[in-house]
């Protein structure tokens, strides 16, 4: 059957968005009997093969599911690189709603897709999925990491991410107040999610005020139960608050052309992915209006780390204490900055890029 001059056009627009930033493969990923509706994107394995979480999100459309997908996986690759492990990157994206539209068979057929790449990808836990999934695929391919301690996994990579963004944001408030004692200092987090659950703890523990937000009562509720010290505010309030940290933990590009006029904070460091809608044109602007800005794929490494040690055999201590380095990978990351004047998020770029093409050049690729 002939192709239509659209579909080629809709073709070649998708191979153009993946050479855009080198992306090697992308798996479109269609079962209507379970109801999926996948992408897997691989962005580049120069390092190892691309370990990055599956994403189960109600996209509006197919379009805005490409581009997160592809933002997500070229942030991973970076992410491994800044860590130090020997991985690629790589994300899935499931477009659904997490709350009414999982089961166990589609879980299954999905794991079919992730083992088709016959290990080029790696699946583990994102938004909007659990250990309980990560279990089910399972049953279809052994590429896939996050399982239940009860299998022999790391369980929830959660609380390792959440102490990864802790050390980073003591590491930014070093740099922009002098110290990373945290006491006395005002910080906002938006997201409730598993990782903004734990990253309050750390924060209240460390002596902060804490204000946070969501779009989910049911999960505001219990974190207030939990921690009653916390302020809850509305989702429409959480930017304009007269804050010391920004902490986004929800979905990315919080930062963009609108927030940047809202915005009283000194440093913005969360774990949300891709926070800054336009790297090139929100990265300088926050340089401009004198906010530090911790790379979201610098100190969220805590879970890719987590999950990594899972692969070569668990510790939780030593995954914990290779987390602790972001502390002085953001330092060197802040100093890079200063003394070039260019964007943290720059900086950081230019290092995970110095370390995949140093090992691309010598032949030792995955």
């Amino acid at each position: 059957m002939e192709t239509t001059t659209t579909e080629n056009t809709e073709a070649c627009a998708v191979i153009g968005r993946m050479e855009e930033q080198d992306h090697e493969q992308l798996l479109f990923c269609n079962d209507r009997t379970t109801g999926l509706k996948a992408i897997i994107a691989v962005h580049d394995t120069t390092l190892g093969p691309a370990l990055g979480g599956t994403r189960m999100w109600p996209y509006a459309n197919e379009f805005a599911a490409l581009s997160d997908v592809l933002r997500l996986s070229r942030g991973m690759t970076y992410k491994s690189a800044l860590a130090g492990l020997d991985l690629g990157g790589g994300k899935a994206v499931i477009i659904g709603d997490a709350r009414t539209g999982k089961s166990e068979a589609m879980f299954r057929r999905f794991g079919r897709f992730v083992d088709s790449l016959n290990g080029r990808y790696i699946t583990a836990e994102d938004v909007g999925m659990t250990t309980v999934e990560m279990v089910n695929i399972r049953k279809e391919t052994k590429y896939v990491a996050g399982l239940p301690e009860s299998q022999g996994g790391s369980g929830d990579p959660s609380p390792v991410t959440a102490y990864g963004v802790f050390c980073g944001i003591r590491a930014a408030a070093r740099t922009a107040f002098g110290t990373d004692s945290l006491s006395g200092r005002k910080v906002s987090v938006q997201g409730a999610g598993n990782v903004g659950r734990y990253l309050v703890g750390h924060l209240l523990d460390a002596g902060a005020t804490v204000y946070l937000t969501d779009i989910h009562e049911d999960k505001l509720a219990a974190i207030k139960k939990d921690r009653p010290t916390v302020n809850i505010v509305a989702p429409a309030d959480v930017l304009a608050l007269d804050v010391d940290i920004y902490s986004p933990c929800a979905l990315g590009a919080t930062v963009n052309d609108e927030s940047l006029k809202l915005l009283k904070c000194s440093v913005i460091a969360g774990a949300a992915n891709n926070q800054l809608a336009v790297e090139a044109v929100h990265g300088p602007a926050l340089m401009e209006k004198g906010i530090l800005y911790a790379p979201d794929f610098l100190i969220n490494a805590g879970g890719i780390i987590n999950c990594a040690w899972e692969l070569r055999g668990y510790d939780r201590k030593a995954a914990l204490q290779q987390t602790e380095g972001i502390y002085d990978t953001a330092l060197n990351i802040f100093k890079t900055s200063r003394e070039e004047h260019i964007p943290t998020y720059l900086a950081a770029n230019r290092a995970a890029e110095a370390r995949i093409r140093s090992v691309r050049q010598a032949g030792l690729s995955f």
